[in-house]
């Protein structure tokens, strides 16, 4: 990938935010969004954006949040709001595209990015979505495997791991984590706003996840009845590293057919 930067402005200040093209020069698709996790960054998708738009024809935007990557760092002293993933969507997503000339993309959020990406097919134009782990709402289960995450990045090397991918892993890191630990998070739940997305919707999510449940995919589907579900055994969180051919084949023919190919529930 090779990375650049495009500067936008948001609530009175600059962000520098990375990004990165990858896939086909050209592809007879809208240009698929890649939307990262919540310890995430342009690197630590590694090379899976540019397999998926390589096997697919399609062309990728790739990029870091704002307190990730080499993007502009979160001052320490800040801590994101409990609707930082609405700020996310609403008011970073919209002038980032429109600085880029990106007109109805296809969004492909992981965890916190599934959300994001969910959050703003509710309000703007695009053409689909592929949510992976996405959430709509808390949940013990993952609560308490986000608190075992922190201890680990404290007692282990998993700081020093996460610094590869992070200018400041302490922004990125503590961003996160923070915000999800906070008591106010519990109430935090976005399952009435998503029930205004008309567009195609895949919902992907592995029945090994460590984060959340199925009762987060049956929580979607309620609320978006044309929402397909894909399933995949034998994967965690992170579909894209734990069954990646499956998931290039699946969401590619789901992206170039418009979201009208049938998948598994």
């Amino acid at each position: 990938m090779n990375e650049s930067f495009v500067q936008i402005e948001w609530r009175s200040r600059l962000l520098r935010l990375e990004c990165a093209w990858v896939g086909a020069k050209e592809s007879a698709h809208p240009p698929v969004v890649f939307l990262h996790e919540g310890l995430g960054s342009v690197a630590l998708w590694k090379d899976f954006p540019q397999q998926f738009c390589e096997a697919n024809g399609l062309r990728g935007l790739v990029f870091s949040r704002y307190g990730y990557g080499c993007s502009t760092p979160k001052p320490p002293g800040e801590r994101w709001p409990v609707d930082f993933m609405h700020q996310q969507a609403f008011e970073v997503l919209p002038p980032l595209f429109k600085q880029l000339g990106i007109e109805r993309p296809w969004l492909f959020g992981h965890s916190d990015g599934g959300s994001i990406a969910l959050l703003h097919a509710s309000r703007f134009p695009v053409a689909g979505v592929v949510s992976l782990a996405a959430h709509v709402f808390t949940e013990d289960f993952g609560i308490d495997a986000i608190a075992a995450t922190r201890t680990a990045y404290e007692t282990t090397d998993l700081r020093t791991r996460l610094a590869r991918y992070h200018a400041d892993v302490d922004s990125a890191f503590r961003g996160w984590n923070d915000i999800w630990l906070d008591p106010a998070f519990r109430a935090w739940n976005i399952e009435a706003e998503i029930g205004t997305i008309a567009c195609p919707l895949l919902v992907v999510q592995g029945i090994d996840d460590e984060y959340g449940t199925m009762a987060q995919v049956e929580a979607i589907a309620r609320r978006v009845p044309h929402a397909r579900v894909l399933a995949l055994q034998r994967c965690g969180h992170t579909p894209h590293r734990d069954q990646p051919e499956r998931l290039i084949a699946e969401a590619g023919a789901f992206i170039r057919s418009d979201g009208a190919a049938t998948h598994e529930r």
